[in-house]
């Protein structure tokens, strides 16, 4: 008989807790997990596992309390167990993505590239054209691979070096190439790996204040770029070979422009980390 009152007792007092729950800044889901807890533990008479709250049971949770676990370890701070290793096999696995697989095929396609265009003393349709395949189809992917990884989160460490340097690599072997057969002045190659190897090297030596993003103008210039030599890879006469000629020129004033523009962007980027790094220092001391 004493059972019984004590768990009517109980009903109203559970009850009273529910509602000065949220009052008190506690969540309902927190205050059942925690009581499931003591319940298991058996410091709850009258609490019964897989009972429904309001029948009765002060602090009964539906189920085997598996959520109760995971509220007590989000309120103690501590990580979902297993969280880290799930994490460690994302980072190792991300680097075999297909935006990587990309610029790695770009890679391969470099020398590919040079043994077509040479191939034959360097002069045969037949030959250019493969090699024109294999420049248009590394240019092609290096849009893909950047955009996949930003729109997918694949980016990686691997990717950050390697993209840039699979896009320099097959420009820089496509005008050496040409230049080497006579095809396009000397000067044109100069100015246009000038300019992409000092760009370069400009985001390493600013890196410390800051990233300079690309601009509208420099991704205008990659196209032209583009365009222009794949034109003079290709045996192309008549209207066609004029036609290139006035595209090579438009990338290079492209070219010399944007060069420019990213000085600039790089000179205001170092004064404004300057700046800020003395106004950090002067809080510091005050």
């Amino acid at each position: 008989m004493t059972g019984a009152p004590a768990s009517a007792a109980g009903g109203p007092s559970g009850a009273r807790r529910a509602a000065a729950g949220p009052a008190s800044g506690k969540a309902p889901g927190a205050a059942m997990g925690r009581g499931a807890a003591r319940s298991a533990e058996g410091g709850a008479p009258g609490a019964r596992p897989g009972a429904v709250p309001g029948a009765g049971d002060s602090g009964a949770v539906v189920g085997d309390g598996s959520e109760s676990a995971v509220v007590d370890a989000q309120d103690d701070g501590k990580p979902a167990r297993g969280g880290k290793l799930a994490a460690a096999a994302v980072n190792q696995a991300s680097v075999w993505n297909v935006a990587n697989l990309l610029t790695m095929l770009r890679l391969i396609l470099v020398p590919a590239f040079v043994a077509l265009m040479l191939a034959d003393g360097g002069y045969d349709p037949a030959w250019r054209s493969l090699a024109w395949a294999a420049f248009a189809i590394a240019m092609i992917t290096d849009l893909f691979d950047g955009h996949l990884a930003r729109t997918y989160n694949l980016v990686t460490d691997f990717g950050k070096i390697a993209d840039p340097i699979a896009d320099k690599a097959i420009m820089g072997a496509a005008l050496i190439c040409l230049s080497v057969l006579g095809d396009l002045p000397w000067w044109v190659t100069g100015v246009i790996l000038g300019r992409e190897l000092g760009v370069t090297l400009l985001r390493f030596v600013v890196i410390r204040y800051g990233v300079i993003p690309a601009s509208r103008g420099g991704k205008l210039k990659t196209l032209t770029q583009g365009v222009a030599v794949g034109m003079y890879v290709l045996a192309l006469t008549g209207w066609l070979a004029t036609l290139r000629f006035w595209v090579m020129a438009a990338a290079v004033v492209l070219t010399v422009v944007t060069g420019l523009d990213y000085v600039k962007q790089a000179i205001v980027l170092r004064r404004r980390g300057i700046a800020e790094r003395e106004a950090a220092l002067e809080e510091k001391e005050a």
